[in-house]
């Protein structure tokens, strides 16, 4: 039964996302970081990313039918409890076995973990908190996992830096311990559906019914989960791949580590997705989610001044500082506009629906991110000194998809009879 407020449940959510989350933050870093320094290929780079994300777009739709199937707190806590083991797995095994073959099967591992792992915590917050706080508990989400974000990079490039990628892997190996710990005492509401079907025959009805939603009873969902697949395609994969590239081989630091520095612009968009997060659960019920496409034109804007500064005369450390100032502004704008939508998806949800649907949406949405994170990666190697046309283009593109949104959320409020969307919700 849903609360007033938010429950001990809920704050339970928190703090475990708060430790496993600042572990996946030290690992992703860690782990992708390591592998550019060894081979000085961003290619190589690029192509290891995109083959580790596939596992994601396979492994989230399963793990929509799992969370409505199975206790949501039982999930989170096995999860965790696997994700350490591989990493001391990786730890036993890393002078023993070739190193690139062998992050890339670790992060294949994490990514089908994360996969299964996030569409539970996504289904939870309906049955944790009351319709009306929905917005401010995804912000909250959201909070938790830029202030790891910031933690996990600034603190794991230091530690690299100083004692190399296995004291960084062995902290992250006891946060998912400590993590999984703190989730067994999590209560989630969960009612077991009884069914006299095969388990393929659930996977493929669930599967199914969830699709038949999007396609046809909320088309709205589907168009939207489209434009966040573009998004990832031309902004998020090009920070993934472009900023190590710039800070590890395009910028000169003179006395200062590169890989720290990278930690610290990691730190600092996590620090955007902080205050974008804050801004959500503060102004959440003035934003209308019809003016979400003015956020990805925003992050489409920024692209341009990024691009200029690394053609221009400016010492490399100015040249970092406005790809670290842009890069805080698109993170706020970015999370602003993950909150509004997911908020929206959520209510626009039923609750037996809720976790295949928001693993479509994440599948989908990410489909396109192994792309793009592959073609940046030959694209930086194959453009050397050409860095500001490639943001650019990405500007270009990004604005042409903040356009497309803004004529979504007009036919969508013309549909619904003029109605004004605001936060996800009908007003």
């Amino acid at each position: 039964m849903k609360k007033n407020g938010f429950s001990r449940d809920f704050t339970l959510v928190v703090i475990g996302q708060i430790i496993s989350l600042f572990g996946n933050a030290v690992v992703r870093f860690a782990l992708p970081l390591h592998l550019l320094n060894i081979s000085q290929s961003p290619a190589l780079y690029g192509l290891v990313s995109a083959l580790a994300f596939l596992p994601l777009l396979i492994m989230s739709p399963l793990g929509g039918v799992i969370a409505d199937r199975v206790n949501k707190r039982n999930i989170m806590v096995v999860l965790d409890f696997t994700t350490a083991g591989i990493i001391l797995l990786f730890l036993l095994l890393s002078r023993q076995v070739n190193l690139v073959a062998l992050i890339l099967v670790t992060l294949i591992l994490l990514f089908s973990i994360s996969g299964l792992y996030q569409p539970s915590v996504q289904a939870s917050m309906p049955f944790l908190v009351p319709e009306e706080k929905l917005v401010q508990a995804n912000a909250m989400i959201n909070t938790v996992s830029s202030l790891a974000g910031l933690l996990g990079p600034v603190l794991g490039g230091i530690f690299y830096s100083m004692k190399g990628i296995h004291v960084v892997l062995a902290i992250s190996m006891v946060c998912f311990f400590l993590s999984a710990m703190m989730e067994i005492f999590i209560r989630i509401p969960f009612v077991k559906r009884e069914t006299d079907r095969g388990a393929f025959r659930i996977i493929f009805g669930d599967l199914k019914e969830s699709v038949r939603f999007i396609a046809k009873s909320q088309k709205v969902i589907g168009k939207v989960t489209v434009i966040i697949a573009f998004v990832n395609l031309f902004i998020s994969s090009l920070l993934i791949i472009g900023l190590p590239v710039l800070c590890t081989q395009v910028l000169e630091f003179r006395g200062a580590d590169p890989n720290q520095m990278y930690g610290y612009l990691s730190g600092i968009m996590a620090f955007g997705g902080i205050a974008g997060g804050i801004s959500a659960g503060v102004l959440g019920s003035r934003i209308k989610i019809g003016d979400t496409w003015k956020l990805i034109l925003g992050v489409a804007l920024l692209m341009f001044p990024m691009g200029g500064i690394l053609s221009s005369a400016v010492p490399d450390m100015g040249k970092y500082m406005v790809l670290a100032a842009g890069a805080f502004l698109m993170m706020l704008c970015a999370t602003l506009f993950t909150v509004q939508t997911m908020s929206f998806i959520q209510i626009k949800t039923p609750g037996h629906l809720i976790g295949k649907v928001i693993s479509w949406v994440m599948a989908i949405a990410t489909c396109s991110q192994p792309l793009g994170q592959a073609v940046y990666g030959v694209v930086f190697e194959q453009a050397r000194g050409q860095e500001w046309a490639i943001f650019a283009a990405a500007g270009i593109a990004s604005i042409i998809v903040s356009l497309y949104l803004r004529k979504v959320w007009i036919a969508e409020e013309m549909l619904d009879g003029g109605t004004e969307v605001v936060s996800g919700a009908y007003k």
